[in-house]
This record gives structure tokens, C-alpha cells and sequence, in this order.
């Protein structure tokens, strides 16, 4: 399955829509929406970040994440990407990011290592979790939209979904380390 995240994430397909418009106020350490598009199509942080689609199977979900350096400058990365939930509503959902998916899965856990995306290259992350109930006490939540930022502090980017992110009731959710992407096939 980590091959199949990390090779959609690699795939040349065009990047979904990205929506850099601010939903709400951000809260102290969360990623702040990217405040509009430079001209040429690429937002003012000078990177694009989208998704080539989400893979299900027998309760665990990945969903392949894309950063492309669509600027002119290197963009230096080394850590996670910065994650925020919202529901259909557009309100943030109360959800514990955890670094790699020890809690999740297997396999996802290698630790971030510095890296310095030239215009034009890309790197992928993966964000894992699970449609578990476990507590029917406690109502299962879905989320319909999802910001993403290159770190925490950076600017935020609304990445398109294909379908929602369902966590059951489980309120956590996992996301790898960025990697460098290979160069697409021709």
C-alpha cells in the first residue's frame, strides 16, 4: 500500500483546483490559508500543493498529497505537512495529527529528512486513517474539506478531495513525512 500512495503522488496527472481563499480565523499555530495566486497560476508562497486521489481499503484510507515548487526560488522542506479539518459546514473538526501512522498502520513512519525543491520539482506525503467505530456512544465524524500547509506556520492551501474523510469516531488522523518525488515519466 505505500508504494500505491507514494507513486499516485508521483503521477502526472493535472493538480485538482486549489482553493486559496481563508475559511476562517486561524487558531495560534495552525496553517494560514495562502493568501492569493501570483500571476501564472502558482499561489504567493510559491508552491501548489493538491492531491491525485485517495485509496480505501478494509477500513484504513490514504490519500496522496502533492507539493510542487511552482515559484522561481528553491523551497526548502523538513517535517510534515500541517493539517486542518472541516466539516460540511465549514467548521473546523477536532482532530489529533499524527506524525507518521504508528497509531494508524505500519510502514509510514520513516522520519522526515531535510530537502530543497528546485521550480519545478515535486514531493509527496501521505495522509492515513482509519473508519473505525469503536464507541457508539460518540457520534462518527466525517470531514469535506481539508487544508494543507508545507509545515506548520506556512501558508494553508484547501486540497481537493474525492470523497470525505471519514474517521468513524476514532479523532485522529495520520500524515507522513514529505519525500522528494522522482521526475514523472514521460
Amino acid at each position: 500500500m505505500a508504494g500505491l500512495v507514494l507513486l499516485g503522488a508521483c503521477s502526472a496527472a493535472a493538480p485538482p483546483s486549489v482553493d486559496p481563499a481563508p475559511s476562517t480565523i486561524p487558531r495560534a499555530g495552525a496553517p494560514t490559508p495562502d493568501s492569493g495566486t501570483a500571476p501564472g497560476g502558482c499561489p504567493e508562497s510559491g508552491v501548489r500543493i493538491g492531491s491525485p486521489g485517495s485509496s480505501a481499503a478494509m477500513g484504513l484510507r490514504a490519500l496522496g498529497l502533492e507539493l510542487v515548487n511552482c515559484g522561481t526560488e528553491p523551497y526548502p522542506l523538513n517535517g510534515y505537512p500541517a493539517l486542518r479539518l472541516h466539516d460540511g459546514d465549514g467548521n473546523p473538526i477536532p482532530v489529533r495529527v499524527v506524525e507518521g501512522a504508528k497509531e494508524i498502520t505500519s510502514g509510514f513512519d520513516a522520519p522526515p529528512r531535510p530537502l530543497t525543491l528546485r521550480p519545478g520539482e515535486r514531493a509527496g506525503a501521505a495522509v492515513l486513517w482509519r473508519n473505525l467505530v469503536t464507541d457508539p456512544t460518540v457520534v462518527a465524524t466525517t470531514g469535506e474539506r481539508l487544508e494543507v500547509a508545507p509545515a506548520a506556520g506556512r501558508p494553508a492551501q484547501v486540497v481537493g478531495l474525492d470523497g470525505p474523510i471519514d474517521l468513524g469516531n476514532t479523532g485522529r488522523i495520520g500524515v507522513s513525512a514529505w519525500k522528494k518525488a522522482a521526475d514523472p515519466a514521460p
